[in-house]
């Protein structure tokens, strides 16, 4: 009987070792299973975030956020990808510019008399 338990021990384990939600890799839903060849409008993307084989993804990719929240796969090696994302660099550069500079924060604390 302890002659099986073991195998089955160590299989188990090795399972559990080997498990993507143990594990640094990123679960399926979060990598592209497929990229589009055919350019998408860069007027409908408002954020992108890289997906490469060194995250644990099969197929390298950048996913375009659209205004409307729809996530669309890329290939990063197109030039019309890369038109996108400096294009996205360009508006996030101009909106940091048009930010006012923080203000810098008082705390007031009000005093108490101390007086009899």
């Amino acid at each position: 009987m302890a002659s099986c338990t073991a195998p089955l021990l160590a299989l188990s384990l090795l399972v559990l070792w080997t498990s993507p939600a143990l594990g640094g890799t990123n679960d399926a839903e979060d990598c592209c299973l497929s990229v589009t060849q055919r350019p998408i409008p860069g007027n409908i993307v408002r954020a992108f975030r890289y997906l490469l084989l060194k995250d644990g993804c099969r197929v390298p990719a950048v996913v375009f956020t659209t205004l409307r929240g729809h996530e669309l796969c890329a290939p990063p090696d197109q030039p019309w990808v890369d038109r996108i994302i400096r294009r996205l660099h360009r508006i996030s550069a101009k909106a940091s510019l048009a930010l006012p500079p923080p203000q810098p924060c008082l705390l007031q604390v009000p005093i108490q008399d101390s007086s009899p």
